[in-house]
């Protein structure tokens, strides 16, 4: 499988873990969330690696990389996701967070001198602006998941934050993922370096760190299904996909999630995406396919 259709599969269950985000986020609160979420993640991916000697093929040059990785990309870019989600709902979150590929591309220009053919410009540029077109178009409704909580401009800053510093770790994740390393060991690092981070921030005591409500077994089941598609799966095919693909152009597919999210929304809420939704998923899906074949 091409690296493309990696980042279009991660993007697909980051769709679905999406929806999932949502019961449990606000459940928990954001940081209790993530905690829980990047714990169980650990586990699966640390086990994982044990069984398939991945392990092995981490060496010492690579564990600060890959945990600075994890710190920028998922303890401060996945929380500040979610807290945006909390905010915002999937959707409008979803649409701030795709300007990822955009920083990324921005990003492997510069540090890593990746770029372009005429078709790839013009493929890429397809799929955002229907990104945009799908996602800034569509009217929420009142009492969806589409309602706004708090100041919208708090919710603008955190869904930018969360896209900035996906593309950050993607970054420094890249030099090693060109190496032989195990990408499920890899993305272990990524995930126990978070996991960290949010336990020591947890035992400090801070206030915004303790869970709003407590865990239930119908939470826990929730964060750990969400835990398994979007972050052990998700995240271990971008790694996957960053060893031979550069970093724009997995961003820019990885990004396509808002365009998969609205036939799940549409199953999930019972209500039909608008025109230009459907308008901006076609065009994004022409500049998929460009990009593909």
């Amino acid at each position: 499988m091409g690296y493309e259709w990696l980042a279009l599969a991660a993007a697909f269950l980051w769709a679905i873990a999406s929806i999932l985000s949502v019961t449990p986020a606000r459940h928990l609160g954001t940081f209790s969330y993530s905690r829980w979420r990047m714990g169980c993640t650990s586990v699966m991916l640390g086990s994982l690696a044990i069984l398939t000697s991945g392990w092995s093929t981490v060496e010492s040059e690579h564990i600060l990389p890959m945990m600075l990785s994890g710190f920028i990309g998922i303890f401060i870019g996945d929380t500040a996701l979610f807290a945006c989600f909390n905010r915002m709902g999937p959707r409008q979150a979803g649409l701030l967070f795709s300007c990822h590929a955009v920083f990324s591309a921005i990003l492997g220009y510069f540090l890593f001198h990746e770029t372009m053919t005429t078709w790839e410009l013009l493929g890429s540029a397809l799929v955002f602006s229907g990104v945009v077109i799908a996602i800034f178009f569509r009217k929420s409704q009142p009492g969806t998941l589409e309602t706004v909580h708090g100041n919208l401009w708090i919710g603008v800053f955190l869904g930018l934050l969360a896209a900035l510093c996906q593309a950050l770790g993607g970054i420094l994740a890249k030099p090693v993922m060109q190496t032989s390393v195990d990408p499920i060991a890899a993305s272990a690092l990524r995930m126990i370096s978070a996991f960290m981070a949010h336990s020591i921030f947890f035992i400090s005591g801070a206030r915004i760190a303790k869970p709003i409500q407590a865990m239930n077994r119908k939470i826990f089941s929730a964060t750990l299904l969400n835990a398994f598609l979007a972050m052990a799966l998700g995240m271990t095919l971008i790694l996957y996909a960053l060893r031979d693909g550069n970093v724009g152009m997995v961003a820019l597919l990885s990004s396509t999630t808002p365009i998969m999210l609205l036939p799940v929304l549409w199953f999930y809420t019972k209500q039909r995406p608008s025109r230009f939704a459907w308008a901006g998923a076609i065009i994004a899906v022409l500049g998929t396919g460009m990009l593909v074949y």
